[in-house]
C-alpha cells in the first residue's frame, strides 16, 4: 500500500481493476482507490487498527474532495454498495478506539450521502434495528446510537421513516434512556433531539402521542439526574423542542416527581399518561430542574433554562405561570436581569417574566418588589445593547409591572427609587428606535399612576418624562403627502412602516401625555400631594418641584410642541385615535391652571381650533362613527367656550344664567354637529318642527350653532361666509316669530346680535319684514344692556337704522362710553403705580398724557361720528343730562373729534349751537330766582361746566369764525346773553362753570370785528353781576399777595385769572372803540401786576403771566384811563406826594414803575415761549407807546438804559433762528424807533443782514418778512451813532426791494389765524398777540 492510496497491495492482484480508480480533484492527481481492497482491510481482523484508520481516512478525504466518483465505482454493483456499508457497520461493534469510530461514523454517513439510495438508507436502519434486538446489553448501543444521531441530522428523511417504520427501534432508545450511563443517554437524547428538531418537525407530527408523552417523562428523568455536560445540553435541548408543543407542555407539567424517579416501563407509563390530566401542577419537578440551570455558572445552560420557561408559560400562562412562581423562578430570573448582559439571556428572561406578571400570585408574593430594582438596573445596560429588541422587551416587561402592581403595594417608596425608574424610562424614549420608544412611553403612561409616585412627589422627575416624550416628536418624520408618494413599491413600504412607526410613537406619547395630565388633576384634588408636605426642608424654595411647576410644564409643552405636531402630522390623513387622545389633552389644561386659561383659550379660538375641531367631527364622526372622537372633541369645544364666555365683563356681558344656558345647548347638541361646515347655513334654514324641550330638539340645535359661530368670530375665525351668517341669523329669526314667539334664549339673541353686527359689511341694507323681525327680537329683551358686546360693529349697526338708534341709540353709546372710561381708569391706574414706582414727575405725565392720541374707544366713536352725525346730538343730550362721569367721557369724545375733524368744523359747530343754547336756556329756566349751586339743582350744576366748556370748544374749532365776521346777532348774541347771565349768577367758587363762562366770553369778543362786537360790549358791561364777578376774581388775586395771610384755597386758580385778565382787556380795548356806557367799573392794582411780573414770574404760570402782559396792553393804549376798569397804583411805583413832574405825567405808573416794567419785560422777551414772547412785545410796544406820549424823554432815557444794550446781545446770541423770529426784529424796530443808542450798525444790524442773506427771503414767513421790512425802513431813517457806508445802504435798499410789494402795516395783524387755541381750560384768540405794527 502506497503512500496515500488505498490500496492493499497483497490483495489487489486478485481484483477486478473496474474496482480501481484513480479518484480526486478535476485538475488532476488524486489517490488510487479499489473498493475491494477497503472492504477485504474493513472485515479482515488480521489488518491493524492503524491502517484501518487511515484507509477511513483516505475515503473521507475522496468523498469530500472528489463528490460522486465513489458512488460511480459502486453503481456497477449494488452488492458491492451493500457489502461496503456492512463492512462500515461491523465496525461500530468491533472498533474499540474512540478516533477510529468517529471515522467510521463520519465515512458511513458520508457514504450514505454520497450514494443518495433509498435502498441503502433502510438497509442501514434494519442492520442497526437487528443488531440492537440481537445485542441483550446496552453497553455497546453508544456508537450506534452517536452514529444515528449522526445520520438523522445529516439526512433529514431518516427521521420520518425511523418514526414511521421501525417502532421496534424507538423502544430501544426508550431503553437506552434507563441506562445508568450518561454518554449513552447523551446519545440517545441527541437521536430524540434531532428527530423532533428535524425537517420543520415533520417526524413529529407523525409520533404517536404516548411516544411523545413517554419521551416527555424520559427527558424530565434524565433532566432531574443528569451531571455531565452534554447530558445537560441535549437534555435541554430537547425541552426545548418539547416545550414548543403545547401538548408536551401539558404532558411536562403535569408529571409528577415520584414517577420521575420510579423505574420505567412501557405498561406504566401508559397508565400514567392516560391519567396525567388530572395530577396536580404543585408537585412537578419541572420549575425546580429549570430554576437549578438558571443556577448554574454557565450562561448558555441559564438562557436555554429560561427560554424554556418563556416557551412552557407562552402556551398557558393561567395554569403553567403558578409552579413557577411557587418555585421561586421569578426571583431567580430577576438576578439573572441584574448579573448579565448577555442579549439572549435577557431578552428570554424579560419574556419569561412579561409571562408571569400575568398571574396574580406574582404581585401577592412580592416579586415585583424584589425585582423592581434589578429590572430598572438591566434596562439601563440592555438600552447600550446593539440588539433593540431586547430592550423594548425589558421595558414590555416595566410596563406590565407598573400596570398590574396592587396599588396597595409601593414600588418606590422613597424618592430615589422613583428617580432610577424614570433616568431608564427617559433613556427609553430617547433611543433611536421609534419601537423602543414608543414602549418607554408606555411605561411612562403606567409610572404616572398615583399609586407609584414616591412620597415627597417627584414633580421635578415628572417633568424631565414629560419633556422627554414631548421633545421626541420633533424627530417624528412628516407623514408624506398623497401626491409626493414613491411609485416603487419598497420605497413606498418603506415610507409606510415608517410613518406607521411615527403614528404608533405619536398615539402612545399622547396617551402617556394624557395620563400625566389625570395624574396631575389627581394631585390638585388632594392637599397633601399639591403642597407635598413631606418635601426635605432644603427643597421647600424649589418652585421648579412643585405640582403648579408641572402644571405650566404641561401647559408649556402642549402649546408650543403637541398642538403643531398633532395638526402637521393629522394634516393629510387624520386619525381619530390620535385626535381623540389631543382634544382629551386640551380638555385637561383647562382644569389644570385656570388663571392661564383665558390667554391660553384665546390663543386656541384665534388660530383656528373652532374650526378644527368641528371639521374633524364632521369627517370622523358622521354617521355615529369614532364616538370617543366626538365626545372628547365635544368636550374640548364646551370647555374652550365656557372659557371665552367667563372673560366677559359681568356688568356689560353674559350673567351666570347665560352661561349655564349655553352650557347646557353644548353640553346636549354639540354631539349632534357631526356635518360639514358646508352643511351649516342649510341646517340653520331648516323647519326645525315643534320644540319639545328647551335644550334639545332642532331649534336647541340651532341655537348652538350661533353660539358657537358668535365665540368664533369673536376670535377672528369666520366659520362661514359674512353674507351667509347675515341671512342665516335673519331667516332663523324670522322662523322663531314665525312659531308666534319673539323671545329668543337671552344667549342665543346675544350671539344672534353680535353676528348680524359683524356681517353687516358685507350686506344689504335691511327692510320690511326682515328688519321687522329683528326689532321686534331686541325690543323682547327686558334688559338691552345685558346683550351689549363692546365692539363698534354693535355701534354702527344700531345707527346704521334710524328706528333703532332711536330705541337703543343712547343706550349703546352710553354703555360703550361706560366700557371705555372703565378702561381708561385702569390703565391710568397703573399708570400711577409706575409713576409711584420710578418716583417720576407727575405734572410732566399729565403733560405727555394730553399730548398722546385719542384711544382706540375714542377714535372709533370719531369714525361713527362721520358716518352718522346724528350721533353727535345724542352725546351732547348725554353731556347735559347724564351723571357727571358719563358726561365727562361724552364731552372728551366731542372735544377729540372737534379738535381733530378739520374737513367738518363749520357745519358741525352749526349744528351744535342750537342745541347748547337749548341746554343753555333750560339751566337759566332752571334757576330763575335762585342762585347756581343749590343742593337741588347738583346734577344741573356738574353739566354746566360740561355745556360750557364744550361751546368753549365750538369756538376754538371754528377757523374763519366766518359767523363772527358778519356781525353778532342770532344764535350767537343769545349764546353770549345766556353765557353771561350765567356767570353773572355763578358762585365765585365754582370755577369749574367760572372758567369756561369767562374763556367763552373772553372769546367772542376777540373773534368779533370791532365794527360787530357794539351790541355785545353794550351787554356785557351792562351786567352788573359779570362785573362784580370779575372784581372779585381781580380782589382775590391782589388778596393773595404775599403780604397777604390767605390760606391758598382762597386764590382763584390760574386759568380763572387768565381768562379774567383776557376779558378784561377786550373790554377795555372795545368800550374805547365803541364810547359803550359802563354801568360799574372794576378796580385793579397797577403795582400788584408789575410786582407780580418782575419778582413773581418764575413762580407763576407762563399763560398768567401772558394775560397780565395783554391787560397791561390794553391799559397803556388807552393812557391808563378807562371807564371800565380803575387802575390804582402804589409806593413801589410813584414817588412820595406829591408826586413830581415825570411821576405826574406817568401815573400811575410812575417813572419807577416804568423802569420796574421795562425791565421786567426785558427779563420776559429772554423766554422762548412763544406766546409769552409775542405779550411782551406788544406790551413793550404799549409801553414805549404811551411813554412817548407823556414823557418823551422818559422813553428816549428807557431805551437808552444798559439793560437795553445787554438785552440785544442776549437776542443777537440766541441763535440764527432765534434771531430771524419776528419779534425778536419788532423789538430791534421798537429800539431804533425811539432812539436807542444801544443798537449799531456793526455787528448788531449787519448780524441780521447776513442771517437774513445766509437763510434767504423765501424761506421768510410772512410775518418775518413784513417785520424785516420794517426793520429795514427804520434803517433808513434812523441816524446811527456809527452810520453804514454806502455799500451796506445799498444792501438795505436791494433787500428790501427783493421783499417785494408787501401788505400794509396794519395788515400785520392778520398774519396770525384768527380762531381761538384751546390751552388747558383756557381758550386763547391768537389774533390778539400778533405783533403790532405800531
Amino acid at each position: 500500500m502506497s503512500t496515500g492510496d488505498i490500496v492493499y497491495d497483497n490483495i489487489h492482484f486478485r481484483h477486478d481493476p473496474k474496482w480501481s480508480g484513480r479518484l480526486g480533484p478535476a485538475e488532476g492527481g488524486g489517490l488510487l482507490l479499489c473498493v475491494a481492497c477497503a472492504i477485504e482491510m474493513i472485515e479482515s481482523d488480521d489488518i491493524a487498527s492503524v491502517r484501518k484508520s487511515f484507509a477511513l481516512s483516505g475515503i473521507s478525504r475522496v468523498l469530500k474532495c472528489s463528490p460522486g466518483a465513489l458512488r460511480e465505482l459502486l453503481r456497477q454493483d449494488h452488492r458491492v454498495s451493500l457489502r461496503f456499508t456492512a463492512a462500515l457497520l461491523g465496525m461500530l461493534h468491533t472498533v474499540e478506539d474512540p478516533d477510529t469510530l468517529e471515522k467510521v461514523e463520519q465515512v458511513l454517513v458520508q457514504l450514505l450521502l454520497e450514494l443518495q439510495s433509498e435502498l441503502s438508507l433502510h438497509f442501514v436502519l434494519d442492520e442497526i434495528q437487528k443488531k440492537l434486538s440481537e445485542q441483550l446489553s446496552a453497553k455497546g448501543f453508544l456508537p450506534i446510537f452517536k452514529f444515528l444521531g449522526s445520520l438523522v441530522e445529516a439526512v433529514p428523511n431518516v427521521a420520518h421513516s425511523l418514526v414511521t417504520q421501525y417502532a421496534p427501534m424507538l423502544e430501544h432508545l426508550f431503553s437506552a434512556l434507563l441506562y445508568p450511563d450518561e454518554a449513552l443517554k447523551a446519545a440517545v437524547l441527541y437521536v430524540w433531539l434531532k428527530l423532533f428538531g428535524t425537517a420543520g418537525g415533520l417526524a413529529n407530527h407523525s409520533l404517536p402521542t404516548a411516544i411523545r408523552d413517554r419521551v416527555c417523562v424520559l427527558l424530565l428523568h434524565s433532566l432531574a439526574n443528569a451531571s455531565s455536560p452534554q447530558l445537560v445540553s441535549n437534555c435541554v435541548g430537547l425541552l426545548w423542542l418539547m416545550v414548543q408543543q403545547g401538548e408536551a407542555v401539558s404532558v411536562l407539567m403535569n408529571s409528577p416527581g415520584n414517577q420521575i424517579m420510579c423505574s420505567e416501563n412501557q405498561s406504566s407509563h401508559t397508565n400514567n399518561s392516560q391519567n396525567q390530566e388530572q395530577q396536580s401542577p404543585d408537585h412537578c419537578p419541572l420549575p425546580l430542574i429549570l430554576k437549578k440551570l438558571l443556577l448554574s455558572g454557565d450562561e448558555t445552560l441559564q438562557t436555554a433554562s429560561a427560554k424554556c420557561i418563556a416557551g412552557i408559560l407562552v402556551h398557558s400562562p393561567s395554569q403553567c405561570s403558578a409552579p413557577f412562581i411557587k418555585a421561586d423562578v421569578p426571583e431567580f430570573l430577576f438576578d439573572r436581569l441584574a448579573s448579565s448582559s448577555n442579549e439572549v439571556l435577557l431578552w428570554s428572561a424579560y419574556s419569561c417574566l412579561v409571562l408571569l406578571t400575568e398571574d396574580p400570585l406574582f404581585f401577592s408574593q412580592c416579586h415585583s418588589v424584589y425585582g423592581i430594582e434589578s429590572l430598572v438596573r438591566s434596562l439601563k445596560e440592555a438600552l447600550r445593547l446593539n440588539n433593540l429588541e431586547v430592550p423594548k422587551q425589558g421595558l414590555l416587561l416595566l410596563t406590565e409591572i407598573l400596570e398590574r402592581q396592587p396599588p396597595s403595594v409601593r414600588l418606590f417608596p422613597s424618592s430615589p427609587g422613583f428617580v432610577a425608574v424614570s433616568e431608564a424610562v427617559i433613556a427609553g424614549v430617547s433611543c433611536s428606535c421609534l419601537l423602543v420608544a414608543t414602549q418607554a412611553a408606555q411605561a411612562a403612561t403606567a409610572l404616572f399612576r398615583l399609586n407609584h409616585q414616591s412620597r415627597p412627589v417627584q414633580y421635578r422627575e415628572t417633568e424631565g418624562l414629560i419633556e422627554a416624550i414631548t421633545n421626541r416628536l420633533s424627530e417624528l418624520p412628516l407623514p408624506p403627502p398623497a401626491h409626493c408618494r414613491s411609485s416603487g413599491s419598497l420605497k413606498r413600504s418603506d415610507r409606510s412602516s415608517q410613518a406607521s412607526k411615527s403614528e404608533g410613537y405619536l398615539l402612545q406619547a399622547l396617551i402617556c401625555f394624557q395620563a400625566a395630565c389625570r395624574f396631575a388633576e389627581e394631585c390638585a384634588s388632594e392637599p397633601l400631594l399639591k403642597e407635598n408636605t413631606f418635601t426635605a426642608p432644603s427643597k421647600l424654595s424649589h418652585a421648579h418641584d412643585s405640582l403648579e411647576s408641572l402644571c405650566q410644564c404641561l401647559l408649556r409643552c402642549c402649546d408650543s410642541i403637541w398642538i403643531p405636531t398633532v395638526i402637521r402630522m393629522c394634516e393629510h390623513a387624520p386619525n381619530a385615535q390620535i385626535l381623540q387622545y389631543f382634544y382629551s389633552i386640551l380638555s385637561a389644561q383647562f382644569t389644570l391652571l385656570p388663571s392661564l386659561m383665558p390667554v391660553f383659550a384665546n390663543k386656541l379660538a384665534s388660530s383656528g381650533f373652532y374650526r378644527l375641531a368641528l371639521e374633524h367631527k364632521g369627517l370622523l364622526c358622521a354617521g355615529n362613527r369614532n364616538p370617543n372622537l366626538n365626545a372628547s372633541a365635544c368636550g374640548f369645544l364646551q370647555k374652550l367656550s365656557l372659557c371665552l364666555l367667563s372673560q366677559s365683563d359681568p356688568a356689560f356681558g353674559t350673567y351666570q344664567h347665560d352661561v349655564k344656558e349655553i352650557e347646557n345647548l353644548l353640553l346636549y347638541n354639540l354631539p349632534l354637529l357631526c356635518c360639514r361646515l358646508s352643511d351649516w347655513p342649510s341646517l340653520l334654514c331648516e323647519a326645525p318642527g315643534l320644540q319639545l324641550c328647551e335644550y334639545k330638539g332642532p331649534r336647541a340645535t340651532q341655537y348652538c350653532l350661533l353660539v358657537i359661530l358668535h365665540l368664533a368670530m369673536q376670535q377672528g375665525d369666520r366659520l362661514l361666509p359674512d353674507q351667509a351668517v347675515f341671512s342665516s341669523v335673519v331667516w332663523l329669526l324670522h322662523s322663531v316669530q314665525e312659531q308666534g314667539s319673539c323671545a329668543l334664549p337671552h344667549s342665543v339673541l346675544r350671539s344672534a346680535l353680535y353676528l348680524l353686527a359683524m356681517t353687516q359689511d358685507k350686506s344689504p341694507d335691511l327692510d320690511g319684514g326682515p328688519f321687522n323681525c329683528i326689532s321686534k327680537a331686541l325690543s323682547s329683551c327686558q334688559s338691552f344692556s345685558s346683550l351689549y358686546f363692546h365692539h363698534p360693529a354693535l355701534l354702527h349697526f344700531i345707527c346704521r337704522y334710524p328706528e333703532l338708534a332711536e330705541k337703543f341709540g343712547a343706550l349703546v353709546l352710553e354703555l360703550w362710553l361706560a366700557k371705555s372710561a372703565h378702561h381708561t381708569d385702569a390703565e391710568q391706574t397703573m399708570v400711577q403705580e409706575d409713576i409711584q414706582e420710578k418716583g417720576e414727575n407727575r405734572e410732566s405725565c399729565a403733560d405727555e398724557r394730553q399730548d398722546q392720541e385719542p384711544d382706540t374707544e375714542t377714535m372709533e366713536l370719531l369714525t361713527l361720528i362721520e358716518k352718522y352725525p346724528a350721533v353727535i346730538l345724542t352725546l351732547l343730550d348725554m353731556v347735559c343730562t347724564r351723571e357727571a362721569p358719563l358726561a365727562g367721557r361724552a364731552l372728551e369724545v366731542l372735544e377729540v373729534f372737534l379738535c381733530s375733524q378739520r374737513d367738518y368744523e363749520a357745519d358741525l359747530c352749526t349744528n351744535l349751537r342750537p342745541a347748547l343754547l337749548q341746554a343753555l336756556q333750560g339751566f337759566s329756566a332752571e334757576n330763575v330766582g335762585q342762585g347756581f349751586g343749590q343742593e337741588h339743582t347738583a346734577q344741573a350744576v356738574n353739566s354746566l361746566p360740561l355745556v360750557l366748556r364744550l361751546l368753549c370748544l365750538t369756538q376754538a374749532s371754528d377757523p374763519s369764525s366766518s359767523s363772527y365776521n358778519s356781525k353778532m346777532d342770532g344764535i350767537h348774541f343769545k349764546l353770549l346773553y345766556h353765557v353771561s347771565n350765567i356767570a353773572g349768577r355763578l358762585k365765585p367758587t365754582n370755577t369749574g362753570s367760572l372758567l369756561p363762562a369767562l374763556s367763552y366770553l373772553s372769546c367772542c369778543l376777540s373773534l368779533s370785528p370791532a365794527h360787530c362786537t357794539d351790541r355785545a360790549v353794550s351787554m356785557l358791561l351792562s351786567n352788573s353781576g359779570l362785573m362784580d364777578q370779575l372784581q372779585t376774581v381781580l380782589s382775590s388775586s391782589s388778596s393773595s399777595s404775599p403780604a397777604a395771610s390767605l390760606s391758598p384755597s382762597a386764590c382763584p386758580p390760574p386759568a380763572l385769572l387768565c381768562c379774567s385778565h383776557l376779558l378784561l382787556s377786550s373790554l377795555i380795548t372795545l368800550q374805547r372803540v365803541h364810547s359803550a356806557q359802563v354801568h360799574k367799573s372794576i378796580s385793579w392794582s397797577l403795582d400788584r401786576a408789575v410786582h407780580q411780573l418782575l419778582v413773581q414770574k418764575r413762580n407763576t404760570d407762563s399763560l398768567l403771566l401772558v394775560s397780565f402782559l395783554r391787560l397791561l396792553q390794553a391799559v397803556l393804549n388807552v393812557d391808563l384811563t378807562s371807564a371800565v376798569v380803575c387802575v390804582s397804583s402804589g409806593p413801589g411805583l410813584v414817588g412820595p406826594r406829591p408826586l413830581g413832574v415825570e411821576d405826574g405825567a406817568l401815573y400811575p405808573l410812575g417813572f419807577r414803575g416804568a423802569q420796574c416794567l421795562s425791565t421786567a419785560l426785558a427779563g420776559l422777551l429772554l423766554q422762548k415761549h412763544e406766546l409769552l414772547l409775542r405779550a411782551s412785545v406788544n406790551c413793550l410796544s404799549s409801553l414805549l407807546g404811551f411813554l412817548q406820549r407823556k414823557s418823551p424823554t422818559t422813553a428816549k432815557y428807557m431805551v437808552c438804559q444798559r439793560w437795553s444794550r445787554f438785552l440785544l446781545h442776549c437776542l443777537l446770541s440766541s441763535g440764527e433762528s432765534f434771531l430771524l423770529h419776528p419779534a425778536i426784529l419788532r423789538v430791534i424796530t421798537l429800539l431804533l424807533k425811539h432812539g436807542s443808542n444801544a443798537v449799531v450798525w456793526e455787528p448788531d444790524l449787519l448780524q441780521v443782514m447776513e442771517a437774513v442773506e445766509r437763510k434767504g427771503l423765501k424761506e421768510l414767513s410772512k410775518e418775518a418778512a413784513q417785520a424785516l421790512r420794517l426793520l429795514l425802513t427804520e434803517i433808513q431813517c434812523t441816524v446811527l451813532q456809527s452810520p453804514p457806508t454806502e455799500d451796506h445802504m445799498q444792501r438795505v435798499r436791494s433787500m428790501i426791494e427783493s421783499l417785494g410789494p408787501q401788505a400794509s402795516a396794519e395788515s400785520c395783524s392778520t398774519s396770525l389765524p384768527c380762531n381761538a387755541l384751546h390751552v388747558g381750560d383756557v381758550s386763547i384768540c391768537l389774533s390778539d398777540f400778533t405783533l403790532k405794527a405800531g
